[in-house]
């Protein structure tokens, strides 16, 4: 619907509110146009749902292909153009950075409580009645997953295996699986740090750093208690395997550095040029001699190191590289125990880090320095490996998933079943909470209940079961007190998903109930969308005014190169 610029008042007064072609949709319109947007988002992702999800090929504008079904991928990396569109990519990406799983489950329950909430407007029920409705199903959604959850002992290595491999089930690389989920959960236990006053855990996943590689197979993936480097040893004479290792980390670099103002230095004789070379030697060679007097034996740089210094480094037998990331650095600081030295100067003894081993090796085509072997390392390194670049690629997207699992588990220890078990329970749950509610917002409710069950169905439907009959089925037992029936994908039976060890973190269902809740109300409470015409490149200054100050910003730049020229 197109408004006119000008609107007149009563009295018959031009008014002007909005620029010409600003386009204008209201009430119902909006409404509607923004829920079909929302939905057809929700249509894009829900066939990736679950263990028998498809997944989706993804070509951008130079050629390159991503395969995934992960959620948050596939919304990042299509470019959705509809405002309403928008948000529910910034459903995905939130939980996605918040949980790290559950962000197609979120996207398709948000468009599912859409739809529902559609049908209610239709029957002329207040948007605003139906956003209190889902804010008061939503709390007590919270709350009935509080109640069912069950406590975790994050001792319990082989639980939280079974935790992580849910999480890659659903994915790409789910046959292998059990060689992934047990490296992830040794790695997030190495990096976790205990909170004294909380039964949980302190992890930050930046001390675990990935590295992918094409090549081998998924089989191949392996942890490193220690830090890998894609750099190379600087010097070919250095040696390329060093054991029981003295690490230096070195913030500065092993250069003659220049001055800081324009210095000249004039030699009027051949001999002065030849010791002014010597001197730089020297003071090379003293760099050299401190990191050797320290007792390091590798020497790992994040700035340059010169050619001489790297003679010299060789001729101590010291391993060097050289041009480590900062991020890096920081890995490597915490994995060996080294402190990071700013000033040669002071590098003593205390500040090295120990190692088992320091080696070059190949991978595929290129050489890599690795750290391994460290003590009781607080940062690690899980090296992925698969056919090719597309199936390295979504392990790495899958191993982060389960990562953030991992780290979900351990910071809440609570859980609970997966294959659409909770959200059954808690929508049958709901809908006799609101049998007791009154007025208009018990729909609300209803209807809320009912998006809950698109999740269930979308796994049935993805696994070609009947999802109506399935439907019942589980709601039957659900009934007669098995609360943890589900729908299993992989057999595609109704039975109980806890048995089958279909496990997940309390957190991530949490956040999907609140992210999707949230974006659903926000749509909803739109009825005005006012769109601003694609702004042109203004033509000529208009009148003598303009042409003015065009004028007067044109002589401004020119005294301002004015101003450079006399400089």
């Amino acid at each position: 619907m197109r408004v006119s610029a000008v609107q007149t008042t009563a009295g018959g007064m031009p008014v002007i509110i909005l620029r010409e072609g600003t386009r204008e949709n209201k009430g119902r319109d909006a409404q509607k146009n923004n829920i079909t947007a929302a939905k057809i988002v929700g249509e894009i992702v829900k066939t990736s749902l679950g263990p028998r999800g498809m997944d989706k090929m993804l070509v951008d504008s130079l050629g390159d292909v991503t395969i995934t079904n992960d959620g948050a991928t596939i919304l990042k990396e299509i470019d959705v153009q509809h405002p309403a569109g928008k948000m529910m990519v910034e459903v995905a990406k939130s939980v996605d950075n918040e949980v790290g799983d559950g962000t197609t489950s979120s996207v398709v329950f948000a468009a599912a409580l859409l739809e529902r909430a559609e049908e209610l407007i239709a029957q002329d029920v207040h948007p605003t009645v139906i956003v209190d409705g889902y804010n008061s199903a939503a709390d007590q959604a919270l709350k009935l997953l509080q109640k069912i959850a069950v406590k975790v002992d994050t001792n319990d290595k082989e639980l939280l295996i079974k935790i992580a491999r849910t999480s890659m089930d659903s994915k790409l690389v789910s046959e292998d699986s059990p060689v992934l989920s047990e490296i992830v959960v040794n790695a997030t236990k190495q990096i976790a740090e205990k909170v004294d006053d909380k039964d949980g855990f302190k992890v930050d996943l930046d001390n675990i750093k990935v590295e992918k590689k094409a090549g081998g197979s998924m089989h191949d993936t392996q942890l490193i208690k220690g830090i890998v480097l894609d750099k190379e040893v600087v010097h070919t004479s250095m040696p390329k395997r060093v054991e029981k290792a003295k690490i230096a980390l070195l913030n500065s670099p092993l250069e003659i550095e220049k001055t800081e103002m324009s210095a000249e230095i004039r030699i009027s004789e051949p001999q002065q040029m030849q010791m002014f070379l010597e001197e730089e030697n020297k003071m090379l060679k003293a760099m050299v001699d401190k990191i050797a007097e320290a007792g390091a034996n590798v020497v790992l740089c994040q700035k340059g190191i010169d050619d001489i210094a790297q003679h010299y480094l060789a001729k101590s037998g010291i391993l060097a590289a050289r041009r480590i990331k900062e991020s890096d650095m920081f890995k490597l600081a915490k994995a060996t125990g080294a402190r990071i030295v700013n000033n040669i100067d002071d590098l003593v003894d205390k500040d090295l880090g120990s190692a088992d081993l320091v080696e070059e090796r190949k991978v595929e085509t290129d050489k890599w320095v690795f750290i391994e072997g460290c003590k009781n390392p607080k940062a690690v390194t899980i090296l992925v490996r698969g056919g090719s670049q597309r199936v390295v690629d979504e392990a790495d997207r899958s191993v982060h998933d389960a990562l953030c699992v991992m780290k979900d588990v351990l910071e809440k220890p609570a859980i609970v079943a997966g294959g659409g078990a909770p959200e059954i329970y808690i929508s049958n749950d709901l809908r006799q909470w609101a049998s007791n509610m009154e007025g208009r917002a018990q729909l609300a409710v209803q209807k809320y209940a009912d998006a809950l069950d698109a999740i269930p169905l979308a796994l049935a439907e993805n696994a070609g079961m009947d999802p109506i009959d399935t439907m019942a089925e589980v709601k039957a037992k659900q009934n007669k007190g098995a609360k943890w029936t589900g729908v299993n994908v992989r057999t595609t039976t109704v039975t109980d998903m806890f048995k089958q060890n279909v496990l997940e973190p309390l957190a991530v269902k949490e956040q999907i109930i609140k992210s999707a809740t949230e974006a659903a109300c926000m749509i909803l409470r739109i009825d005005d969308v006012i769109a601003a015409s694609k702004s042109k490149m203004p033509a000529g200054p208009p009148g003598g005014g303009m042409g003015g100050m065009g004028g007067m910003g044109g002589m401004g730049g020119m005294g301002g190169m004015g101003g450079m020229d006399m400089d």
